[in-house]
Formats: structure tokens, sequence, C-alpha cells
């Protein structure tokens, strides 16, 4: 039989518990007041060689308060939620409020901009807990699978890791609502060849429903695969060239765009793209989505961190930019509405963040779109961060293979691929083979005339 759920503070408890706490912080002088209750269980594991190396499991809750004077806001968060401490938490939370500067922006939503009917099912709870048993068997399969494949030398070991998590969210303009989640993962990672011709690479997956995970075996092996074909690098000569990035990297252009279009960069005139909604960023065949609401998705939700409602949001339509990112704050700053997009935690203010976060899948296959290539970059793993959001200015560290006549002739390392990103948003095209994997997703895809930078 599988383990039932463990215990939990119930969502009305939760909602009580919050209820009072804002109670009392009106009462204290808060003109209004917000609060967040976060719950969290997670159970970790991890073998190396055929043998437990790590057990984990953890339990815990957070509070935090937010109240405003005015046009003046603090926060207060505690790990202690008994209502005991509610008096002194709320007294020094008014007090911190009287005394920080003012904040033109800052304030909760309007009641008629609150989300009146929270009970939307996304699908995001898989009512069955993984128990350690359970962890081991795929991790160790993982393991096996991985150190079978010809060529492997060594483990990094695998890891396996279920959790729970759940937040309530009240506020004094009557807003209240409970979201939960779980989540289920593994990784393994193992080293190829001998000495200082060693290699090393990777396999993970996640998923909200353990059963939704690939077998472990069949990650394994990727993971065996994956790092063996990494083996004999060589070096490239400096050059301009098409470089395709493998889906496990090619999210991180998603990564810059975010950050890019967030409404607080915007309106501090921080962003590379400040001037450039309604314009055509992308190629006309290029099309990417916020969708909270998506079933079972990793970052799904059906009201935002100020209680606002979500929805799904075409960010680039037919290449052309549609919107900012915004929260309460960022979207006062420039004169316009809230995107829903607020995300927040215990001990600070909203700010606005993408959810299920994808580019949506072209036609081509990968291999077609490596077809035409006489020589070019396949990407697998970058280093770094690399992107200046200011300018655009792009250049990361990279690892991959090397393209010769349309196929992957071989293995490349210690190299820096370098652009800028403007350019590179505007050269860029995608395959076919979309998953849905970490929450920020896109296709294997191509980006024209990038600098790669070798020996």
């Amino acid at each position: 039989m599988p383990p039932e759920m463990p215990s939990e503070t119930s969502g009305d408890d939760r909602l009580n518990l919050l209820d009072d706490l804002i109670k009392r912080a009106l009462a204290a002088g808060a003109d209004a007041a917000d609060a967040v209750y976060v719950e969290g269980i997670s159970v970790t594991l991890a073998c190396r060689l055929g043998e437990t190396e790590h057990l984990e499991r953890s339990e815990g809750s957070d509070l935090g308060l937010r109240v405003f004077k005015g046009k003046r806001q603090a926060i207060v968060s505690s790990s202690d939620v008994s209502p005991g401490i509610f008096d002194e938490l709320t007294a020094r939370a008014v007090a911190m409020a009287g005394s920080v500067p003012e904040d033109p922006y800052c304030g909760i939503a309007d009641a008629a901009q609150i989300m009146a009917d929270t009970n939307v099912d996304l699908d995001t709870v898989d009512p069955v807990e993984q128990s350690a048993d359970q962890l081991k068997a795929w991790s160790l399969e993982a393991e096996d699978a991985a150190r079978a494949v010809k060529g492997v030398t060594n483990s990094e070991g695998a890891q396996a890791s279920w959790s729970r998590s759940s937040v309530a969210l009240m506020a004094s303009n009557g807003f209240s609502g409970v979201r939960a989640g779980t989540r289920c993962g593994g990784s393994v990672s193992v080293l190829a060849g001998e000495g200082t011709g060693m290699e090393r690479d990777y396999d993970y997956a996640t998923a909200i429903y353990a059963s939704d995970l690939p077998p472990a075996a069949e990650l394994g092996r990727s993971a065996g695969d994956k790092t063996v074909a990494r083996l004999n690098p060589r070096k490239v000569e400096t050059t301009q060239v098409p470089v395709l990035f493998d889906p496990r990297v090619s999210g991180s252009m998603l990564g810059h765009l975010s950050g890019a279009i967030n409404g607080s960069a915007i309106a501090r005139g921080t962003s590379f793209l400040k001037d450039r909604m309604g314009e055509q960023i992308f190629p006309t065949s290029i099309n990417i989505i916020d969708d909270p609401l998506r079933k079972r998705g990793l970052r799904s939700k059906a009201f935002d961190g100020e209680g606002l409602p979500t929805r799904e949001r075409k960010i680039i339509e037919n290449g052309v930019l549609q919107s900012w990112t915004m929260d309460l704050r960022s979207a006062r700053q420039l004169g316009l509405e809230s995107t829903g997009s607020a995300a927040r935690g215990t001990s600070s203010p909203p700010g606005a963040g993408q959810t299920n976060f994808y580019m949506v899948a072209g036609e081509m296959m990968p291999a077609e779109l490596m077809a035409d290539i006489g020589t070019g970059l396949y990407v697998t793993e970058m280093i770094g961060h690399g992107g200046n959001p200011v300018t655009g200015d792009y250049s990361r560290g990279a690892t991959g293979f090397w393209i010769e006549n349309g196929e992957i002739a071989y293995s490349v390392s210690e190299i820096t691929i370098a652009g800028n990103l403007n350019d590179m948003f505007a050269n860029l095209s995608a395959a076919n083979d979309l998953e849905f994997k970490r929450g920020t997703d896109a296709p294997t895809i191509r980006i024209e005339g990038m600098t790669v930078a070798g020996k």
C-alpha cells in the first residue's frame, strides 16, 4: 500500500490563522495588511556506487506579514507560527512601517482586482508520497543503468527527491486563497575516461506526479551516453558560425527575455528592450507564452502573490513583443495594469516573475535544423550568466559538439560564445522537440552568426 500523505495544517486553519494576524495588525495601527503562510515537507535520498550516501527529511513552516501605513510598508517574518507571538509581531511591523521612507507605488490590490473564487483545479498535487525506499530504488536503478554504459568509469551518484508545499495568502482587501503542489525528481551524474581525459555529464527529470517521470533506467542510460559522447574533446579556432542550443540549455534564452521584460527593469530603464513594446523582436515564426494555468505545470497557480487572478499570456506573438511582466508596484510605476505575475516569499515584498514560460515548438526536426550547416556548434552545457541586461551584450562559456556538413562531428570544450541578445533573438529559429521539463522550456534552437571563441 502506498504511504499516506503526511499530516499538515488544513487550509481553513491556515486562513483562520492569517485572518487573526491581519486583524491584530489593523488593530495595532496598520492601514492595510497582507500575510502569507508557507508550509513544506521534503525527502531527499542520494546514492553512489550502489550505496546510500544521504537521506534527509525536512518539514517546516514560515509566516510573513506585510503592513502599510499610508505609503509606507514593512515586512516581518517568523518560523514560529503560534498565535502567542502575533501581538509582538504586528507591533514590530507597524513600528517599522512608521519609520521607513514613503514608496508611492506600494500597496495591496483594490478589492475589485482580487480573485473572487480561487477554487481552480490545476492538478498540481500528487496524492501519493514517495517513500525513502521508493526513492532509493529509483536512484539505484538510474545509477546502475548509467554505469552499465560502455565507457563510463566512475559515478558521482544518483539522487531522488519528493516534496510537497502549500501557500496560504490573505489580505485586508478581502482576498484569501490556498494553493499546494508536489514535485518528484531524480538525477544521475557519471564520469567517463581516465586521468586528465575524464569527462562528466548528467541527466535529470522533474514532475508534479512521480508517475510522469521517465523510467529510472532510461534516465541513467541517457546520462551515461551523454558522458561518453564528451570524451576526447577538441578545441576550435575563433570563428563566426550558426549555433544550436540543446533543449537542456535553450531555455536560457527565455531567461534573458524574462529579465528584459520585467516591469521593474522597464520602470528603471535598465532593460535592452525598454523601448521595444509592439516591435518585431523575433522572426515571425516564434511565439513565446507564459501559462500559469497549465495542468500539472511545474509553476502553475490560479492566483498570484498579491491575490490577482492569473491568465495565459502571449509574450511574443509572431515575433512581436506583446507584454511586460508586472506586479502591482511595477504596473503602477508604468501607469499600466498588473499582469497577475506577482511572486512572493515571507520576508520580502512581491516581485514580478514568469510561471510556465515556454517557446512554442517549430516545424522542423532538430536534424533538419542542422542539415544545412557546413560548420557550426551544438551547445549542451554553459558556464556563467554572461548577459548584460542593459545593453544585451552576451558572452558565456560553453561545451558541446562541433557540426560539420550538417552532422555532429566531435566533442568540443573550453570555448566561449558571444553576441548581442537583440541580434540573437532576431536570428533565432526553433525545432519541434519541445518538452515541458523545467518550468522554463524551449525546443532545440538555432541562432545565426554567433562568435565562437576558441584557441
